[in-house]
Order: C-alpha cells, then structure tokens, then sequence
C-alpha cells in the first residue's frame, strides 16, 4: 500500500470507449487538465519537477501502450515518490473521466468498479451439451464445454417407453454430473463465489441441482433461461443484470443484517471513526460502504482521533474534512491491515442512520468506541 507522500500523485481514470467516429475522447480532457492542475504548483519546485515528469510519462504511455479494444484506463503516478508508475487496462468503461491529484492514490473509485465487475461463473446446459464461463471484469478468462451422448428413439429399438425413459434419465443425470464435476473444478480453480445456472427448468435445471453439494448450490444466485448457443457477449449482458439485481437485493439484506448486530451489541460495528478503528485493528470480515461520496458522514473530530491514532506517517496524515480521502482510507486499511470484503452499497439512503459505512466483524472489540453522531 502506498502511503502519503510530500510529491502530489496523480490518479487518473479515463473511459476509452470508442465515440460515434471510432476514436477516443480521453485525450482533450487529459490535456487540459493536467495543464490546468499543473499552473498550481510554483516552478523550480520539487513538487513542480515530479508532476511534470508525471505528466510526460503519462502521455507517453497513452500515446504508445493504450491496445485499441480498451474500455477504461486507470493510472497512478508519482515521480518523486520512486518514480511510482502504475497503469490498467480494462475491458469494462469507466463512468466519466477523473482526475485527482493528492498526496496519496485515490483508490475508492476502482475498488469499486472491481465490485461492479466481480468474477462469475456461468453454467449454461440442456440435456446433452453444456458450456461454462468464467466472466471478470466484463471478459471471460476462462470456458469450458461439455459434450455428451445424444439420445433418441433409433437408439432403444423396441424397449418399452417406461425402460426407454429410464434409459433417458440415466443419460441426463450422468451428463448433469459430469458437468457439475467440472464447474465444481473450475470455482475451486478460480476461487468464484457466485454462479449463474441457465438452463430448462423443467428438465435439466433440476437434475443439475440434485448433482451440486450444498457448498456449490449455496453460490448460486440467479437462474436464466439462455440457449446454449447464446453468443458470449449476450451471456454477458444478460448475467449482469441478473447480477445486478440479486446485488441490489443482497445488499439491503447485508444492511439489515449489520443493523441487527450493531443494536444487539454483536459483531458489527457502525459509522466511519469505529469501522476505522475495527479495520486497522485487523478485525473487519466485510466492510460496507456507500456507493456514493454523499452518503459518507461523519464527525471529524472523531476521525482525527483515530487517524492520529494509527497515522502511517507522521506529517502526512489524511485530510479528514475530505470525504474522498476517508473514503480512500477505508478501502486501503480494508485491504491492508483487514483483508476484508468490500461491499459498495448502492442505496446511499439504507446506510444513512451508520453515516454510510458499517462492518461485519471476525471477532468483538472489548471496548467498542460508540458511534459517532451521524445523523
């Protein structure tokens, strides 16, 4: 984790979706803002140098490195700082174009985005044949497909409809196993925590169900009714949405949930300065934040508190009259110190009463602080 520094760093994210003309529009705002954000810092300075050198390498690398199918562009800089210099690629779109320049990354916006984008599985099957994809971040990086044995009636002669149809049962129930073996495979393999199914559910959802174990079934989180056949960017727009729907779903369950804890005095803690506190302490499962900078308040007294507290640096504490930059040390102590989940809650106004933030805790503080008056 990069902590602050005297040098400003540059975050920047860019959308490089393609216009109506088949180019990008990126390049007009880079240019002046960077220009303008630039004028802010006295020649000849130390700070002065840094940016610009940042400035040149960014250009460089967005003149020559950007690949054409690139959807959004994320980069963090800072030259003094040991000639930082990190940058992503992404096949997903960035909302608008951002820049910020600050004494440390601004990480909130693309831990968010890889939560809007997270890593899933697909199963899609009928009664012989089944695919499975792995979808992250709006691309697959990884597919399977399964053929099995097609039955039809040349194949029993003159058995009798009940045995023909046992015959049939026992095909379907092996070629159901035989892909829920491998997509059980594939989510140990790439650690998934959610599954989409799509199949009949009339014939073959059923049979794959009764051939997953608990820990398989439980992942599950929506089931569609797409052909095997479907092509793969209609897979990916259609699970999404399912996605987005159960997310909605699961995150007012998830607030219900914290809410409960917090009151029964559980493991939960509520509000920016404990939630602070819990993830720097390392005790953090999930953290649950507000999707949005408005739905984040707080007490600033409080938060100078605990930042004081655990300041990484001496001198270069965050700003706490900023929202983004608690935004962005929740994420980071999220990371760094907790391991934990993030969950970006959409509906600012579930999470209002805790001040926008809330954690799900491994195990109970001794002496919790109160919560600080969010309201």
């Amino acid at each position: 984790m990069f902590e602050p520094t005297e040098y400003p760093f540059i975050s920047l994210y860019l959308n490089a979706q393609a216009n109506e003309r088949g180019r990008d529009d990126y390049g007009l705002f880079v240019r002046q803002e960077l220009k303008a954000r630039a004028e802010t810092f006295e020649q000849h300075t130390s700070a002065r140098e840094s940016f610009d050198r940042d400035v040149e390498r960014i250009n460089t690398y967005l003149e020559q490195e950007v690949r054409p199918s690139a959807n959004g562009i994320v980069i963090f800089a800072c030259s003094g700082a040991n000639s930082f210099f990190e940058a992503e690629q992404l096949d997903v779109p960035i909302e608008q174009n951002r820049l910020f320049v600050y004494n440390q990354p601004h990480l909130y916006p693309l831990a968010r985005l890889l939560e809007q984008y997270p890593r899933y599985a697909v199963l899609l099957a009928d009664t012989n044949s089944a695919r499975i994809y792995v979808f992250m971040q709006g691309r697959v990086i990884d597919q399977k497909e399964i053929e099995s044995v097609k039955t039809n009636r040349s194949q029993v002669g003159g058995w009798s409809q009940m045995r023909y149809q046992r015959h049939i049962d026992n095909y379907h129930q092996q070629h159901a196993k035989e892909a829920i073996d491998v997509l059980d495979r594939v989510v140990r393999q790439d650690k998934i925590e959610k599954i989409i199914l799509s199949g009949n559910e009339d014939t073959i959802i059923p049979t794959l169900r009764d051939e997953m174990t608990k820990e398989l079934a439980d992942k599950v989180v929506d089931v569609l009714n797409l052909s095997v056949k479907t092509p793969e960017h209609e897979i990916l727009e259609a699970t999404m949405q399912a996605l987005r729907i159960h997310n909605a779903t699961d995150d007012a369950e998830k607030v219900r949930r914290l809410l409960d804890e917090y009151r029964a005095d559980g493991l939960a803690v509520v509000g920016v300065a404990a939630t602070l506190e819990a993830l720097t302490n390392g005790q953090v499962e999930e953290l649950l934040i507000s999707a949005t900078m408005r739905g984040i308040r707080y007490d600033e007294k409080q938060i100078e508190k605990v930042m004081a507290a655990y300041a990484p640096t001496a001198g270069h504490a965050a700003d706490t009259s900023e929202p983004r930059t608690v935004a962005d040390e929740l994420v980071k102590r999220a990371e760094q110190f907790s391991s934990a989940r993030i969950t970006f809650v959409e509906d600012e106004s579930s999470l209002a009463s805790a001040g926008g933030v809330g954690a799900f805790l491994r195990y109970r503080i001794t002496d919790r602080p109160g919560g600080e008056n969010v309201g």
